[in-house]
């Protein structure tokens, strides 16, 4: 609604003209016609920030003062600079005691460039915060990867760069390539597609890493790399992703979250792909190192085997040197312990005393008459030797006696298991074991049909019908009777 003009009737007019209260009501009910809220586009001026903000919007034609207060200023996104282009929206209001126009901002946002800008860093901002850009999050490259996929534009030169530098490089490493949008407004959703392609199929190709590139552009250009959407598709790949988008200079989202950002599609493929020059010099220095580490290791081998010969061969022949002079003692026992060497023993006592005994004669004979002492000598001999003649026949019994053939002939046997081992108890010869029992006219085979602990239980080795012929009878020797004779 238009306001009144004032006439010469006018409460307060003096000769036509108007009061200043009256003009500056008149303005401030102009003011109020305007629509609400105002969308104003002008260059920054004059900026001053102490809390509030206070600063110019001006154009080609005008100049109008903005205030935008502290508690909205903290929402803007980012602080203004003088020259910068920006859409204000808010309110136009007339300050009566200062006559003052004022334009009052409740929003304020970049135009072009700047509102890329201003939206790159709230991004930069959120994917801080989520960890995304954090170093122990990211994984390092394979050194070795058996197969690689590349995601960028067919028809791109970044595409031609990174096959270039893989084929020159390593050619052994495979190249899996996808196409997609790298610019426009379906380019972030192809990116992010093929990255989720990637993720989901990897083990099944046998893909190690991935490169995201693409060449140089605009920030317009390269916005895709800049959205959320790509960012996240990159930190949830479960292979390493390296990205190199645009130029050098150039700085996207994408990039910040890979695993390894590269300043080029070329550098990105190095730094993917081994060289192989590189490779064949450490092939062969390790081989170098694996021949020296062999023969060293030989040599140690051969001559800790040659001291543990030498050690095991001194102590086997002290170990068989001790044995031996066990073995000839315990030898010399059971050679002392024989009725054979007991008997001989007496024997030669009674040799050496008839020896003794003839000398005797002898020296007497030569001092006497040997006729008179004759008679005497010879009965004195007869009795001598018939003395010694009954201890001789006294020894003989008593050895007889003790003897095991004695033992034998008195009803005992003596029973051998298979080995030839003597049977001492019943446990030494399980049931079905085939045993001998030695008597002492001959020999008996017989088999174990059970085994019995009662002493007063039948005896557990009943006789054959295969019984063997005696051998030869015992016949003594001179060496005295014997078991085995």
């Amino acid at each position: 609604m238009a306001a009144a003009k004032p006439g010469p009737s006018t409460p307060g007019a003096v000769g036509g003209a108007l009061r200043v209260g009256q003009l500056a009501a008149l303005v401030e009910g102009a003011l109020r016609t305007l629509p609400t809220p105002v969308r104003l586009i002008g260059q920054v001026s004059n900026f001053t920030q102490r809390g509030h903000w206070y600063f110019a919007v001006k154009d080609a034609d005008a100049v109008i003062s903005c205030v935008m207060f502290a508690n909205r200023a903290k929402g803007a996104g980012f602080t203004p600079a003088d020259g910068q282009e920006v859409i204000v929206t808010g309110r136009v209001e007339f300050y009566k005691p200062q006559g003052r126009v004022s334009f009052y901002v409740e929003g304020i946002e970049p135009v072009g460039t700047g509102a890329l800008q201003i939206a790159f860093q709230k991004l930069v901002a959120e994917i801080r915060g989520l960890g995304w850009m954090d170093p122990a999050r990211k994984r390092p490259l394979p050194a070795f990867p058996r197969r690689i996929a590349v995601i960028t534009s067919r028809t791109g030169a970044a595409l031609q760069d990174v096959l270039a530098t893989m084929r020159a490089r390593c050619p052994a490493v495979e190249v899996a390539f996808v196409d997609v949008l790298v610019q426009g407004p379906d380019a972030a959703s192809s990116v992010a597609r093929a990255l989720r392609w990637v993720a989901s199929r990897h083990r099944a190709l046998g893909i190690d890493a991935v490169i995201v590139t693409r060449g140089g552009g605009s920030i317009e250009d390269l916005w895709a790399f800049n959205e959320r959407i790509v960012a996240e598709a990159i930190v949830t790949c479960p292979v390493p992703v390296a990205a190199a988008i645009g130029h050098e200079t150039d700085t996207t989202i994408a990039e910040l979250v890979a695993d390894e950002r590269c300043a080029t599609p070329t550098q990105a493929a190095m730094r993917l792909t081994p060289d192989r020059a590189a490779l064949r010099e450490q092939l062969d220095l390790l081989a170098v190192r694996l021949r020296q580490s062999v023969h060293r290791a030989a040599r140690a081998a051969g001559e800790s085997l040659r001291s543990n010969t030498r050690h095991l061969t001194s102590a086997a022949h002290a170990r068989s040197q001790a044995a031996a002079r066990r073995l000839e003692q315990s030898m010399a026992r059971l050679e002392r312990s024989r009725p054979s060497a007991v008997y001989a023993q007496r024997a030669a006592g009674l040799r050496a005393l008839t020896n003794k005994l003839h000398e005797a004669v002898a020296r007497r004979l030569q001092a006497a008459d040997p006729r008179p002492a004759g008679v005497a000598l010879r009965d004195a001999w007869q009795a001598q030797a018939a003395r010694h003649l009954d201890v001789l026949n006294g020894l003989q019994r008593q050895l007889g006696l003790v003897g095991p053939q004695a033992v034998l002939a008195r009803g005992y046997s003596v029973t051998f298991d298979a080995r030839g081992r003597v049977v001492r108890r019943p446990t030494d010869a399980p049931a079905g074991q085939p045993i001998t029992t030695r008597l002492a006219d001959g020999t008996l085979e017989s088999i174990v049909r059970s085994v019995s602990r009662d002493p007063l239980a039948p005896a557990s080795a009943l006789p054959v019908p295969q019984v063997r012929q005696p051998r030869r009878r015992h016949r003594p020797t001179d060496d005295g009777p014997g078991l085995f004779a």
